[in-house]
């Protein structure tokens, strides 16, 4: 029955944050925001000091069952496991724990987050990773079967759905989630919880926690028939049952071994089991291992839709913007300095995938790799949209209302004279027109006789509405720079 409410539990977490990864309206975040906020790492930078403590208490009174129910990547895991048991069963033994690597794993983490190099180090974050994978792999197949949806919807005369664009963000990150959707995919497939007891810093600190659980699955030797059911179906192959030990760093408080011991001779209890000398006519089970005989590889191919944007009456193609070399990079409204952001963001990609304005794009700088930072070739960051602040739980992007982010400077309009249209005698005001703070006016230029543009930077607040909207291509000519501090308008 523990082994069943595990599971149950796990399920609904499982599907629960992915749909809020899949979700490209919005509307799933109000409801399942708070999961997010009750991952460990994200709870950690975001100094939410009651979660943490009470994820602490949770694994001092059961264990590890945070990594089992509420870590996706955790269930992620186990659902790469099950596959494999269906092709052999019975197939883990006891290993030896390699805490020397965990530990040095773990401060290797901890040294690259407190010196500014988090970009590498949440490549191993286990919220960030399934982040990444479920947003670059799962959220275009969800995008797909919407857009599907809405065709034969539309042909119906129905519009409960709506067509969306299905693009790659950035082409390093989607090789990152698929190196390692496939490398911690195939890892659980054929040793169950070796990445988890291995290579995971948030595996390690709750692993040691869990030596010190209240309940604990414990071997009654009086009662053990020595069949080994227990040790070949732990997948964290942390049971010894020649020494009828089990290394509580890695148990994961799956409740395997409970549901597979023949004669209930592992229970979850408070206390240590009474030892006994083993029977001497021991009924060992010897029958021999099959070997694999199937190799599982999975794959997938991503269809790109070339979609050409023609002028009214489809006459000529435009040409696609060059984003600008900015030399301080954007960061959200409410991400108050670089420094603040990149110090508390786990790259999760849930902001990412939940802008409206496709305006959140992955860093490709080695320092804050994978964090989000803006561009502006799709969209622009609309004043009345305060979505990025509401979904992020690490409080890298701290929340504001659409009134704060009115009065929010994260960056200034610049422009580049030689592109504009103005320079050569053109009519044009599509900057100053579509700029939501009035910060850009035309005015007319006597050393030229022509008319240029002008910004008043204590109003601009670097929504990008100007660069988006400038006609010019490839290089726009008007364009956001950021601010390392962002400044109060």
């Amino acid at each position: 029955m523990l082994r069943k409410i595990r599971i149950v539990l796990a399920c609904l977490f499982f599907a629960a944050i992915t749909l809020m990864f899949l979700d490209f309206t919005g509307t799933l975040h109000t409801y399942l925001g708070w999961m997010a906020k009750v991952q460990f790492l994200p709870a950690v930078l975001a100094l939410n000091v009651g979660v943490v403590v009470v994820l602490v208490l949770l694994t001092l009174l059961v264990g590890r069952v945070y990594c089992s129910v509420i870590c996706p990547m955790g269930v992620m895991q186990d659902c790469f496991g099950w596959l494999g048991g269906k092709v052999k069963k019975n197939r883990f033994h006891y290993a030896k724990n390699h805490w020397i690597l965990r530990v040095v794993v773990l401060v290797v983490f901890v040294l690259l987050m407190v010196f500014g190099l988090g970009g590498i180090a949440i490549l191993i974050a286990p919220y960030s990773a399934y982040g990444r994978i479920a947003t670059n792999l799962f959220q275009p197949v969800y995008m797909w079967l919407n857009n599907l949806c809405a065709f034969f919807a539309e042909r119906a005369g129905s519009y409960a759905f709506y067509s969306v664009d299905v693009w790659v963000k950035s082409g390093l990150l989607l090789l990152i989630a698929v190196v390692t959707f496939v490398v911690i995919g195939f890892l659980s497939f054929r040793w169950g919880r070796l990445w988890c007891n291995t290579i995971c810093p948030v595996g390690t600190v709750l692993g040691f926690l869990s030596k010190f659980s209240l309940l604990k699955p414990r071997i009654d030797q009086s009662k053990c028939i020595g069949c080994k059911k227990c040790e070949k179906n732990c997948k964290s192959m942390c049971i010894d049952i020649d020494t009828h030990k089990v290394d509580y760093s890695r148990c994961v408080a799956c409740m395997d071994c409970i549901d597979n011991c023949p004669v209930k001779a592992i229970r979850l209890t408070t206390g240590k089991a009474q030892p006994a000398p083993a029977p001497a006519d021991q009924k060992v089970d010897s029958s021999r291992r099959k070997f694999v005989v199937t190799t599982a590889a999975v794959g997938g191919a991503m269809l790109l839709q070339a979609q050409e944007t023609k002028v009214d009456g489809g006459l000529a193609v435009l040409e696609d913007k060059q984003l600008p070399e900015r030399q301080i990079p954007l960061k959200p409204f409410g991400a108050v300095s670089l420094k603040h952001f990149a110090n508390h963001c786990t790259a999760c990609q849930l902001c990412v995938s939940a802008c409206p304005q496709q305006v959140l794009r992955p860093s490709k700088s080695l320092t804050t790799l994978m964090q989000p930072e803006m561009q502006f070739d799709r969209g622009f960051c609309s004043p009345d949209c305060t979505r990025c602040s509401e979904v992020c739980p690490a409080g890298a992007i701290k929340k504001i209302d659409t009134a704060q982010k009115s009065a929010i400077s994260i960056g200034h309009a610049v422009t580049v004279p030689q592109n504009c249209l103005l320079a050569q005698g053109e009519t044009c005001n599509a900057c100053s027109r579509h700029c939501p703070a009035a910060a850009i006016s035309i005015v007319s230029d006597p050393s030229t006789g022509h008319s240029r543009v002008a910004v008043n930077e204590s109003l601009c607040i670097g929504c990008g509405a100007c660069e988006h909207y400038c006609p010019v291509r490839p290089f726009s000519a008007i364009y956001v720079e950021g601010r390392e501090v962002h400044t109060a308008v």
